[in-house]
């Protein structure tokens, strides 16, 4: 049992685990935790696929040794953190995980996460509490959209990007309270501005209600899922022939897991195949087959759902393309 001096407020904090592992450290502060997890200069690289619950790493610090140290630093509302109550204590609890591959497979690491706090006097558990229990989220939701680096281990330093290369773009939505949500970018374009104007002209990139139109014509791709809250758009940079800064408008749309239908989907063509997939459910890929026509929403637990459905209108930029045969930063074709 520790106790811990953090902005002033003394917290009781008990940090059970399992298993000792003198390279985790814990801090749980009033009501947020920081995790500083020191990893090997192997794992270094793949950092994007080490996680606290949902959440991805919110930093990592290489340092001089080449081995790395892994940051978590969220609220414990964030992350899908479980909550207990055991007699006089409320318990907040959680996984640390590497997952190499999909969630759909086991976690090649696992190591528990537990803080202990006293229970307020006066504290009523939710599901007693009549004006609370509530499962379906209605307040706001917090969305974001970033450039990762190429390592897919944090936010891009630099927004200069080689023409050719790939731009890991990272979207997400904070669940919070709310159910499980599964985040879908369901248009996306770029253009040289920060605001988009009648008659703009524009780059397509996603289209058709999720439809990754600039798969089909160059390599971008979705990339694998590692939660259900968050996507990775890898796309290709291209030259769009209007002007040296280059912004992406895309309208991020929370959205229920279990219902996709032509209206809301990630889908993006697998050359090889000459066909157009689903990246959540390839055996469902048939949904995607209005890609190259009009996609609409038929799924009648869709059109219920749209109440409970929130969508974000977010912009990444500037970007710059540089053409290196030129030597130049250019936006012509």
């Amino acid at each position: 049992m520790m106790t811990h001096l953090y902005l002033g407020v003394i917290i009781l904090a008990v940090f059970a685990t399992p298993v000792a592992n003198a390279d985790i450290k814990v801090v749980c502060a009033k009501d947020s935790i920081i995790i500083l997890w020191r990893i090997s200069e192997e794992l270094v690289p793949h950092a994007a696929r080490l996680f606290l619950g949902t959440c991805m790493p919110s930093g990592l610090n290489v340092l001089p040794t080449g081995e790395g140290e892994v940051v978590f630093n969220y609220k414990l509302a964030d992350c899908k953190f479980k909550r207990l109550m055991k007699g006089k204590n409320i318990f907040f609890q959680n996984e640390l995980t590497y997952r190499p591959q999909p969630r759909s497979k086991p976690a090649a690491f696992l190591y528990p996460i537990e803080c202990v706090y006293k229970r307020p006097e006066g504290w009523i558990p939710a599901f007693l509490n009549p004006a609370s229990g509530i499962s379906e989220g209605r307040g706001s939701l917090v969305f974001h959209m970033a450039l990762l680096n190429d390592e897919l281990t944090s936010v891009a330093k630099t927004n200069v990007v080689p023409l050719g290369s790939f731009m890991p773009i990272w979207a997400a939505v904070e669940q919070k309270s709310h159910q499980p949500l599964l985040l879908l970018i369901e248009e996306c374009v770029a253009n040289a501005s920060p605001e988009l104007e009648p008659g703009s002209h524009v780059h397509p990139i996603i289209t058709n209600k999720g439809c990754l139109s600039d798969s089909r014509k160059g390599n971008s791709m979705f990339l694998p899922r590692y939660q259900s809250s968050a996507v990775t758009l890898y796309l290709q940079a291209f030259q769009l022939g209007f002007g040296e800064e280059v912004y992406i408008h895309c309208k991020l749309v929370a959205w229920d897991p279990e219902v996709f239908d032509e209206g809301k989907k990630a889908c993006h063509y697998k050359k090889e195949s000459e066909s157009w997939e689903l990246l959540d459910d390839p055996s469902r890929s048939a949904i995607c087959s209005c890609c190259d026509s009009t996609c609409k929403s038929r799924n009648k637990r869709g059109v219920d759902w749209e109440t409970n459905a929130f969508s974000h209108n977010s912009v990444l930029g500037p970007l710059i393309i540089m053409d290196s045969s030129t030597n130049s930063v250019s936006g012509s074709p």
